[in-house]
């Protein structure tokens, strides 16, 4: 059968956002004033953890300009915590920068200047900083409610260890470490909150905006339809605008004001709001001699910081991903979440795999030393194969793993690489389980002018999600793009979403519009089929027109039949994705990432200069070719920030690079010589036209792969992120002696 020819999936359209933001017409939450408001400033803890014993705000209220002052004070009658951490802090703080009271003002000087008039008495703590510390004996209890400074323990298990260690020839024990690292979304957490008798309105920054309107709807003991997040557009997200994060502060202050305000962070603000995980794994894996992996152990730790936030689903994640994309008969996997006294870690790209696949990764390459053994065929004698159970409780793997990782020997020219003597050459292969919640509703309504209006509440920030839909949407519908409208999440207007994060809104999301624009299109092809007088299934849809034989009737013509000429009206197709998409199985698909990477590494100095990158994304289905090129590139040069120099350094719970001069991210220059993506399109996941998501597999395979390289060039293997060039040559240096 001839393949179907796509007019508009499967080519990489303009942006239907793209002139907006060229322009500067698109609005982000720092762009929009609303009538009244006033500028707040959060007052952020000096220390790591401390007591609070009193907060004399009374200088900053009587301050000319200060309108309000908020404290725990004024939250008494709310229910305060949301995913683990305070809307202000409550007797206690558990980091620098932890905000203890916040200002609202005229203007930002005056916010400004009453911090420095807000007398906070502390009594200190002894404070705990870094995983070593947390889980001594006797460690200094982050929580006074916990037994210890361990949170979630999520295990996964399968077979006996023991056993499969037994019967393994080659065993490898290895410790390695990852750092914390910042998102650097280009815009930082902001939001706008409003506060009357009948509603409860928020502008955000946020990427879950119906997540937030149930958190804000509990902590203020309200209605959620009483509760109404508006999202325009974000600059980046990456996860670190995933949940809830400030958005209660802004509102109990507007609230104690009772005026809008709107509150704008810093950079260095976000960097203690929310951060990566930083985690120490220690990771064993048996092999027999001809590279049957028997067993799999791991025990990992993540530092979660003061607070939950999304540590316990960054937890149990990691306990899988850790096991690769491999069958392994014998697995025991421990997963730790560790409270210390520092910025709370949460979602951020690909949640929970960075940090262990860079682990196991690694360690696959030192079993295929020991046997010498080529690395890619070890990989490939032991992956996963359609529909086999990567760890018990998930749905079988449904990619073909074989076929990427044989595309991404072929790009990469792999075998000959391997040929040239002290080659420098590393691969890297991972899968996730993706998709997250999958709910997600949308409505297309078709006015009498012809324009659609799409109503999804995916969140655009930087990914194109809305150009993707309209894509699906036109497609279905036959009609030009140009007649299709679509704007930012209004959760008093827009239907339900779950979030849009782990790679799930061209799926889910997608699945909706497409199930929309279908049933849009049966309501017209009703009409026609009644004014040609013929069965519904002899209509179909060519060029926004209904064709039957010769005759034909075009979606206007219809409309008019329908609710007669100029007389307005609307049609409006319903669509919706709910946990049938996959027989109610999770995960809703396996993300596939995995990438090559050649190295030049200076021995005097210990840099290491990345030459070349090859990924490879089985993306099912490319809707947009070159958006899924840029994210996958995207997400490289994210994994090339964290494997080189990027992350966050406490010293005694002090955040010493709380800004983009001593925190370093890539630039052009450290973009390789040859990047290149090549996109697999097996038509084969559960989403519109067969797509899986994409956009995280990207960031894994970069510092195992890196990593890999250089051992193979100068027999020297890094365990500890990131690559700095002091770190390379002392490990080099060490080497030699």
């Amino acid at each position: 059968m001839a393949k179907r020819a796509f007019k508009y999936v499967g080519h990489s359209v303009a942006r239907v956002d793209g002139l907006e933001k060229v322009t500067g017409q698109a609005k982000f939450v720092g762009d929009i004033a609303v009538p009244g408001m006033l500028y707040g400033k959060i007052l952020r803890s000096t220390f790591p953890h401390a007591r609070i014993r009193s907060i004399d705000a009374l200088q900053a209220e009587a301050l000319p300009g200060v309108v309000a002052v908020l404290t725990a004070a004024d939250i008494g009658d709310l229910n305060p915590i949301y995913n683990g951490r305070p809307v202000i802090a409550m007797d206690k703080v558990r980091y620098i920068g932890e905000p203890v009271a916040a200002v609202a003002a005229e203007d930002l000087a005056t916010a400004e200047e009453a911090l420095g008039l807000i007398h906070v008495d502390y009594e200190e703590l002894p404070a705990t900083v870094g995983i070593e510390a947390a889980i001594k004996p006797g460690a200094p209890l982050v929580h006074d409610d916990k037994a210890g400074n361990i949170g979630t323990h999520e295990k996964v298990a399968r077979g006996n260890v023991d056993e499969g260690f037994a019967q393994s020839d080659v065993i490898a024990e290895d410790h390695f470490t990852f750092p914390m690292v910042y998102h650097y979304a280009m815009e930082p957490h902001s939001a706008i909150a409003h506060v009357d008798e009948n509603e409860i309105t928020v502008w955000s920054s946020a990427q879950h905006p119906f997540q937030v309107r149930g958190d804000i709807a509990k902590v203020f003991k309200v209605p959620a339809a009483q509760v109404r997040i508006i999202i325009n557009y974000l600059g980046g997200g990456y996860g670190s605008k995933s949940y809830t994060k400030f958005e209660p502060l802004v509102v109990a202050l507007a609230r104690k004001a009772q005026r809008p305000v709107r509150i704008c962070n810093s950079v260095g603000e976000s960097m203690v709001t929310v951060r990566r995980h930083g985690a120490r794994v220690r990771i064993k894996t048996g092999v027999k001699n001809d590279g049957t992996i028997m067993a799999r152990e791991a025990e990992i730790y993540l530092d979660t910081g003061g607070y939950d936030d999304n540590g316990p689903q960054v937890t149990a994640r990691s306990a899988t991903r850790v096991l690769g994309p491999y069958w392994i008969p014998n697995i025991h996997t421990n997963a730790y979440q560790v409270y210390t006294n520092t910025g709370s870690a949460g979602s951020y790209r690909a949640i929970g795999a960075p940090q262990v696949i860079y682990a196991g990764e690694s360690q696959i390459e030192i079993l295929a030393a020991k046997l010498g053994m080529d690395p890619a065929e070890l990989r490939a004698k032991n992956l996963l194969k359609k529909g086999q159970e990567l760890r018990p409780g998930l749905k079988g793997i449904d990619a073909d793993l074989a076929s990427s990782l044989k595309t991404l020997v072929r790009a990469s020219h792999w075998k000959k690489s391997l040929k040239k003597k002290g080659a420098a050459v590393g691969m890297g292969c991972a899968v996730t389980n993706a998709g997250a919640t999958p709910v997600s509703v949308a409505l297309i309504r078709m006015q009498s002018d012809g324009v659609a209006n799409i109503a999804a509440g995916s969140t655009e920030m930087g990914q194109g999600v809305r150009t993707t839909l309209t894509q699906i949407a036109a497609e279905e519908l036959t009609l030009p793009m140009e007649q299709f409208r679509m704007l930012g999440a209004d959760t008093k207007v827009t239907p339900y979403d779950s979030s849009t994060g782990s790679s799930r809104s061209t799926t889910l999301m997608g699945t909706a519009v497409q199930k929309a624009a279908r049933d849009l299109k049966q309501q017209f092809i009703k009409i026609g089929a009644q004014t040609m007088a013929v069965k519904p299934n002899q209509v179909h849809v060519a060029d926004g027109a209904l064709v039957c034989g010769e005759s034909r009737l075009t979606f206007k013509e219809a409309f008019e039949r329908r609710f007669g000429k100029g007389s307005g009206g609307e049609m409006i197709g319903r669509g919706e994705a709910g946990p049938e998409i996959t027989n109610n199985e999770l995960p809703v698909f396996w993300e596939v990432g995995m990438g090559s990477a050649e190295v030049e590494i200076d021995r005097d100095t210990g840099a290491v200069k990345l030459k070349k990158f090859i990924s490879v994304a089985d993306v099912g289905k490319a809707i947009h070719p070159e958006h899924c090129i840029a994210q996958e590139e995207g997400a490289a040069m994210q994994g090339i920030g964290h494997t080189f120099f990027e992350q966050l350094i406490y010293d005694n719970g002090q955040l010493i690079n709380p800004n983009l001069v001593d925190y370093r991210i890539p630039t052009f220059s450290e973009v390789p010589e040859e990047f290149h993506t090549v996109l697999v399109e097996n038509g084969d996941g559960p989403g519109p036209f067969g797509v899986r998501g994409m956009a995280e597999g990207g960031i894994l395979s970069v510092a195992p792969a890196v990593c890999n390289a250089i051992d193979r060039a100068t027999g020297v293997r890094i365990r500890d992120l990131p690559l700095t060039p002091e770190r390379v040559w002392r490990a080099l240096r060490d080497a030699g002696k």
